[in-house]
């Protein structure tokens, strides 16, 4: 028929188009989804019913579903959009059009959930509203967290922990879940400081006598992050050991610290506590030896 046409000269018949899909609105989907739309009414993401500027207004629901015509004639699943059954990187593209430029989210497509295929509707809830504040919440961002890190929530099971079993407070308080440039996710101060200042200020500095490891290796050196069995969550249970790793005139380098002197004898139990005498040991600034 088309090139019988195309020798006439008569130009051949278009294909019928297939007609848009049809955008309903908010109100037609809280007819069936009154459960949902309670919720939603109360969290942050309603605001897109009545923001002009992303133009979305009055169709809420549809602008993370898609046009909700076409389902609201069938009722049937597979006529509408779910995020929570979109292969991720499909559901965070939905997500990303309003948050990708937002400062919390700005490492998402580097972070280790974005690259292990975790979706953003994995943890967040996106009918629910914001989850209420103080221990309730740090414990509920807990749980989220421990669900695929139980390693990790396993060492906060020892005896010396930061207390996050407790609720006194959260993952995100050290990483920041939606992902940054720094391995682990972690979250830092003041630009470039590491995360664990904003709560241990004192150990920050700068100061005129500082023990390297402290300033150019971080705290990891000498420090479980998640909970030990040794006090103060150190990596070894005696402060002798853990010291005498740089401090030994074994295999001693240029980079490393010093051996102490020989009136030092690690037989004696006087000695076997470093910080009984530098108790400075992040930093002093008045004695060199970190005595004070």
């Amino acid at each position: 028929m088309a090139a019988s046409c195309l020798l006439l000269g008569v130009p051949p018949r278009a294909a019928p188009q297939k007609p848009p899909a049809e955008f309903v609105g908010s109100e037609t989907c809280q007819g069936c989804h009154e459960d949902l739309f309670g919720p939603f009414s109360k969290s942050a993401h309603q605001r897109i019913e009545t923001d002009q500027r992303r133009g979305w207004e009055g169709r809420a629901c549809e602008s993370c579903h898609g046009p909700g015509g076409k389902h609201a004639e069938s009722s049937a699943a597979a006529d509408i959009l779910n995020p929570a059954k979109m292969a991720p990187a499909a559901a965070d593209q939905g997500c990303l059009m309003c948050h990708l430029n937002q400062s919390t989210r700005v490492g998402r497509l580097q972070g280790g959930h974005a690259r292990s295929q975790v979706a953003c509707v994995a943890c967040h809830s996106v009918h629910q509203g914001p989850a209420r504040l103080g221990p309730t919440r740090a414990a509920a961002l807990n749980r989220a967290c421990a669900k695929c890190h139980t390693s990790e929530w396993a060492e906060f099971q020892r005896p010396h922990r930061h207390k996050l079993p407790e609720g006194a407070m959260s993952c995100v308080d050290c990483h920041n879940p939606h992902g940054t440039f720094l391995p682990g996710s972690l979250r830092t101060v003041a630009a470039n400081e590491p995360g664990c200042f904003k709560c241990h200020a004192d150990k920050r500095g700068p100061f005129a006598f500082e023990h390297p490891p402290a300033r150019l290796q971080g705290c990891r050196t000498c420090h479980e992050p998640h909970g030990s069995a040794n006090p103060r969550m150190l990596i070894r249970h005696e402060q002798r050991f853990l010291c005498l790793e740089c401090h030994s005139n074994v295999g001693l380098t240029g980079n490393a610290g010093g051996p102490p002197p020989a009136f030092h004898d690690l037989r004696s139990s006087r000695y076997r506590n470093c910080t009984i005498c530098h108790t400075k040991i992040h930093g002093s600034y008045v004695d060199r030896a970190l005595r004070r």
